[in-house]
């Protein structure tokens, strides 16, 4: 659980660039050099067995500089990706999402250098990237020298933060023929309070989430549109053709968003019931979700097509912004152990949304039950930590 309060969220605030034709122009011709540039420090990396920073340095710095009229920040910039990139392969790797030891996905992805695409993001910090919020534009280096007066726009809390917020590295996107600035914000934490009681939160299959309260998030409307989409590009892919695999990338992207303003708005909505209840928010521990939990193949499909960490992640920062308490509890038999009599028996749930329990006949939503469970959990965990201990009783 994370009680660090009292200091600043960092926030990713999207803001959709308005170059002009000759700005986009050298933006384009300045991503692609970018790029350019990381998939030779790749191919260096990976011929040399060199994957740190700080060693790619000694042996790309200088070069790319030349080569690809790159500045100093962007080419420290291009090799921390390359590092960063070979980090997160490693990491895949060992995790087993890559396959299993000597599958041909996973010798291909330790033999290969990693390539990147010529509209691949591009990281900025403040030297290469200036921000005036009263004009609403921004200055960018580019390989043909500084860029003033690119003017951005977007919704006016994005525009809020930018102005009032310490702004850090940000990130430059070409997508869908739209530039975008991805940039990271620092705002403050509300302070917190002492919660009277706890609003637990179910996460699951059928229902996004389910909260003690009885509220169901996200169910019978959003599973019907996952499975048209699941079905679409079934069709996309057995089709094979070029037109259909551009078509599936969009789908997927567009997907992409979709789930993430579902989980946004979710969380939204369960941090500020908490935060007007006067209430904290207890929810499962999602560590290892996808490898603990045992599904039929249509319910599998749906697991790995919703990212949970995504939704748990909003739900954290929004909680810390509002100063509304979070903890994180043990999910383990939630969903077995009747709320009213403490009994657990794996038989208590005969099907998917129901909860009968064997030992006082209640019957309940399946979810609704875990989440009371999930809430109880949390009131007693929040009161283990931070609960004043009695000092013992010594005997004079």
């Amino acid at each position: 659980m994370d009680r660090r309060y009292g200091g600043q969220v960092k926030l990713v605030v999207q803001v959709k660039l308005l170059p002009t034709p000759e700005q986009a122009a050298t933006l384009k011709a300045t991503l692609r050099a970018c790029n350019a540039a990381a998939s030779e420090v790749a191919m260096v990396a990976r011929e040399r067995a060199v994957y740190r920073n700080y060693d790619l340095r000694k042996h790309t710095y200088a070069g790319i500089k030349a080569d690809y009229g790159l500045g100093a920040q962007a080419a420290q910039h291009v090799i921390k990706k390359v590092a960063d990139a070979y980090t997160v392969l490693k990491a895949n790797i060992k995790a087993g999402h890559l396959g299993k030891p000597g599958s041909k996905r996973r010798r291909r992805a330790e033999a290969a250098p990693i390539a990147f695409r010529p509209n691949a993001a591009q990281p900025y910090d403040a030297r290469m990237l200036s921000w005036q919020a009263d004009a609403r534009t921004v200055s960018i280096w580019t390989i043909r020298g500084r860029l003033k007066d690119v003017a951005y726009t977007g919704s006016p809390d994005q525009l809020k933060a930018l102005a009032t917020s310490k702004t850090g590295e940000s990130d430059l996107i070409h997508r869908d023929g739209m530039w975008f600035l991805y940039a990271t914000v620092e705002v403050a934490e509300a302070d917190p309070y002492d919660p009277d009681g706890f609003l637990g939160v179910d996460m699951g299959i059928a229902n996004i989430a389910y909260d003690s309260d009885g509220t169901r998030y996200a169910g019978t409307r959003l599973n019907g549109y996952r499975r048209r989409q699941t079905r679409l590009r079934a069709r996309l892919q057995q089709k094979g053709t070029k037109s259909a695999k551009r078509l599936l990338v969009r789908r997927n992207k567009k997907e992409a968003r979709h789930a993430a303003n579902v989980n946004h708005c979710i969380a939204k909505t369960i941090v500020t019931k908490a935060a007007r209840t006067g209430r904290g928010i207890a929810v499962e521990k999602l560590t290892g979700i996808r490898d603990r939990v045992r599904l039929r193949k249509p319910q599998r499909v749906t697991l790995s097509s919703w990212s949970f960490h995504q939704l748990g992640s909003a739900l954290a920062y929004k909680a810390r912004r509002a100063g509304v308490p979070l903890v994180e509890v043990d999910p383990r038999y939630t969903s077995q152990t009747c709320n009213g009599c403490k009994h657990r028996d794996k038989r208590n749930r005969p099907n998917q949304e129901t909860f009968l329990c064997r030992s006082c006949g209640v019957v309940a939503h399946a979810d609704h039950n875990a989440a009371l469970n999930i809430a109880e959990r949390g009131a007693e965990d929040w009161g283990a930590v931070n609960r004043p201990h009695a000092a013992p009783f010594c005997n004079q």
